[in-house]
């Protein structure tokens, strides 16, 4: 199981006394052979804020057939105003994809893909996006073997 810490974000907030500082952390933890989990936590310091999010993304572990070292088919997603556009690339092509997107195929053990970002670029946003791509890429598996 690998884990990759994709961002830190420092949170201060306004309260009566001074600023409230916490960390927030998003990491994605994958198996190399198409298992994914995304997890996102805030804590006071930063590797408890780290610690926490990955046993969240743990937890939430999707495990999906790859097609050779690629996705199965196209797939189009949309989160919040991020939209990615996904698709199988022969072998050799590599990652052509960007932002946190690229990571978290690596973890997951995608090796030839093609894709494009449109809207937000957030990565949080990303993060999910990719997410309900697994869950979709999960939930198709399921009802083509009935």
């Amino acid at each position: 199981m690998q884990e990759k810490v994709l961002h830190i974000r420092r949170v201060s907030r306004k309260i009566p006394g001074g600023n409230y500082v916490t960390f927030s952390a998003l990491v994605a933890v994958g198996d190399g052979n198409g298992g994914l989990g995304v997890g996102l936590a805030k804590a006071l310091e930063v590797p408890a804020a780290i610690a926490k999010a990955i046993r969240k993304a743990k937890k939430q572990l999707i495990k999906i057939k790859l097609y050779k070292t690629t996705i199965p088919y196209d797939i189009k997603v949309k989160f919040n105003a991020s939209k990615i556009l996904l698709k199988p690339a022969p072998e050799g092509t590599g990652l052509k994809v960007g932002s946190v997107i690229r990571p978290l195929m690596e973890l997951a053990g995608v090796k030839n893909l093609s894709g494009k970002i449109y809207g937000s670029n957030n990565k949080l946003n990303l993060s999910y996006a990719i997410y309900k791509v697994f869950k979709q890429l999960k939930d198709k598996e399921i009802t083509n073997v009935k």
